[in-house]
């Protein structure tokens, strides 16, 4: 599961003259224009919008509002790469990379637009320019985990299942709360045939996040396997009870993106029950 981290760093210095010169530099504070403080609200407010509307999952207004504080702020490259993961998960990725681009020309030095330009290059299935991308995140902050756990992503859908689980696993361990990294890890570990090993960290995140749909859907997949189909048949019902996409294999293929090993399991399983 890919992660895009959002942002907004105010340009005070485009809004208040603040930042230009070290602060107390002056003997007196001279208070902003009223249209510079007219400016700096309208820009919170655009940004209060632009995020209640992403966490509604309305990502077409999200952008709009974007686009909106782009025209007020053309050199925010915060604005450009926020507007830029609104159109990520629009599915329209190359008008999101353009908008990565953009950001990362003036935000050389910000690791977010390389993370999220990654995130719209593996969604084209441009793996090693993704990786290239979560690398140079890394070179910038070795100890961002999404940054790990997104190149395990690039390099799991170049079947690369040993360097994809090292890269899951330092992430999930870096930030013991990141439950997806995790997750990933087990599911790589059993399409490295370390079943036990798999189903135990999937019954460990389970246990911790009992609305893990992901991972009861896991469970059900390699509990039925194994021939336990009663475990199997609850860790199901509770699955689909919580996301009932599980149930349409070719999303599980294709946008989830199991590997193989666990897709396959899930696919029998969900033969038998329809049969």
């Amino acid at each position: 599961m890919k992660l895009l981290r959002f942002f907004l760093a105010f340009l005070l210095v485009v809004v208040t003259g603040f930042g230009a010169q070290p602060a107390f530099a002056a003997e007196e504070t001279v208070p902003p224009q009223p249209s510079a403080l007219n400016l700096f609200e309208q820009i919170g407010e655009l940004r209060e919008k632009a995020f209640a509307a992403t966490n509604k999952g309305d990502f077409k207004t999200a952008e709009g509002y974007w686009t909106e504080m782009i025209q007020k702020l053309p050199d925010s490259g915060a604005a450009w790469s926020n507007r830029g993961n609104a159109r990520v998960s629009q599915n329209k990725l190359e008008e999101a990379i353009a908008d990565f681009n953009k950001a990362i020309e003036l935000a050389p030095t910000a690791p977010d637009p390389f993370l999220n330009r990654g995130t719209a290059l593996e969604g084209l299935g441009k793996w090693q320019e993704a990786i290239a991308d979560y690398n140079h995140v890394l070179e910038l902050d070795p100890n961002d985990p999404a940054a790990y756990s997104n190149r395990g992503n690039a390099k799991a859908g170049l079947e690369q299942w040993e360097a994809a689980a090292t890269d899951f696993k330092k992430a999930a361990d870096m930030a013991p709360e990141y439950a997806f990294a995790r997750a990933n890890y087990a599911l790589v570990e059993y399409q490295l045939g370390q079943t036990d090993e798999a189903i135990r960290t999937m019954k460990s995140l389970v246990r911790k996040y009992p609305k893990f749909a992901d991972m009861r859907a896991a469970l059900t997949a390699a509990l039925w396997v194994q021939g336990k189909q009663g475990e199997a048949e609850s860790q199901w019902v509770s699955a689909v009870g919580l996301d009932r996409r599980y149930k349409d294999i070719t999303w599980v293929k294709t946008i989830r993106r199991w590997p193989p090993a666990i897709t396959t399991a899930l696919e029998k399983f969900l033969s038998l029950k329809s049969s």
